[in-house]
C-alpha cells in the first residue's frame, strides 16, 4: 500500500458522508454552506461532531472560490454545500490485489480499465462497481486519471469502498491474474462472441478501454477472450462507464441465477 500526505478537498453530500463513515481520521476540517436546510447536511454535521472534526460555516460563493481549482473546464461545480479538507487516500498496488484475491471465498470479479483518462468515467465506473459487488478496480499508472475530487464526487462514496489498484505494467498484471485462476475477458467491438453468451460465473477480470480508443493491442492480446455488446443502432460504441454497467450486471445476473455469488 502506498499513501501520501498531500491534502485535497472532497466535496458533495454522498462523497463527504461516506468519507466520514469509513475514513474519518483523514478529514481535518469541514466547510458547510450556511442557510441550507438539508437533513443530509445535518447528518454530516452530526458525524463531524461525533468524530471531533472542526467545521466552519461558509457562503455559497466562498465554497465556489475554495473549490475553483477542482472543477474541470466547462463544468459547473456542484458541491451541494459541503466540502471536506482531508489527506489523500491510499492507492493500492499489485501485491495488495493478489492478497485480496487469495482471501476471497466467492469467485473474483475485477474491473480493469486500460488508460481511462476521464474523471467522470472513472467516478461512474467506481459507483457501478460498488453496486455490482466488484472486488477491486485495476487501472494503469500512466495515462489514467486516478482519484481526483471530481472522481470522488461522481462516485458518490464508492471511491472509498472499492479498492483502486494502480499498476505499472497492465499486461504483466493480467498474466499474474491468470496464474491466480482468473479468466481475462476483454471488450471489443469486433469480437465474435457476445457478452450475453459468455460464462461469467467463474473468477473474472473484465477489461475495458477508453471510449473511441478501446483496448491497446498488447492488452487485447493478453486477454483469454474478447466479447462485444449487441449494438442495434447507428452508434458504434458506448461510453466506457455505461458499457461497464451493462457487463457487470450481466455478471451479477448470471451469478445470482447459478448461485455462485
Amino acid at each position: 500500500m502506498s499513501s501520501t500526505s498531500e491534502m485535497q478537498w472532497v466535496y458533495g453530500l454522498h462523497a463527504v458522508q461516506a468519507l466520514l463513515k469509513t475514513d474519518a481520521e483523514r478529514v481535518k476540517e469541514l466547510r458547510l454552506q450556511r442557510g441550507r436546510k438539508d437533513q443530509r447536511q445535518q447528518k454530516i454535521q452530526a458525524l463531524a461532531d461525533r468524530e471531533d472534526i472542526p467545521w466552519l460555516w461558509a457562503t455559497r460563493k466562498e465554497l465556489d472560490a475554495l473549490l475553483a481549482d477542482e472543477s474541470t473546464e466547462g463544468e459547473e461545480l456542484n458541491h451541494q454545500g459541503v466540502a471536506a479538507h482531508c489527506t489523500a487516500g491510499a492507492i493500492q498496488d499489485e501485491a495488495y490485489l493478489l492478497n485480496l484475491l487469495r482471501e476471497l471465498e466467492a469467485p473474483a470479479l475485477l474491473l480493469v480499465l486500460d488508460e481511462v483518462t476521464d474523471p467522470h468515467n472513472l467516478g461512474a465506473c467506481l459507483r457501478t462497481a460498488d453496486a455490482a459487488g466488484v472486488h477491486a478496480i485495476v487501472t494503469t499508472k500512466d495515462r489514467s486519471v486516478g482519484i481526483t475530487p471530481v472522481v470522488r464526487k461522481v462516485a458518490s462514496g464508492a471511491a472509498d469502498s472499492v479498492p483502486l489498484i494502480v499498476v505499472t505494467n497492465l499486461s504483466r498484471t493480467l498474466n499474474k491474474l491468470k496464474q491466480e485462476g482468473l479468466w481475462i475477458i476483454g471488450t471489443d467491438g469486433d469480437a465474435q462472441d457476445g457478452v450475453y453468451q459468455t460464462d461469467f460465473t467463474i473468477g473474472v477480470a473484465l477489461v475495458m478501454g477508453a471510449e473511441g480508443k478501446g483496448l491497446r493491442r498488447l492488452t487485447k492480446e493478453t486477454c483469454d477472450s474478447l466479447v462485444k455488446l449487441p449494438m442495434a443502432g447507428t452508434v458504434s460504441s458506448l461510453n466506457v462507464s455505461v458499457a461497464a454497467g451493462v457487463c457487470l450486471f450481466e455478471v451479477v445476473r448470471q451469478r445470482q441465477q447459478s448461485g455462485s455469488d
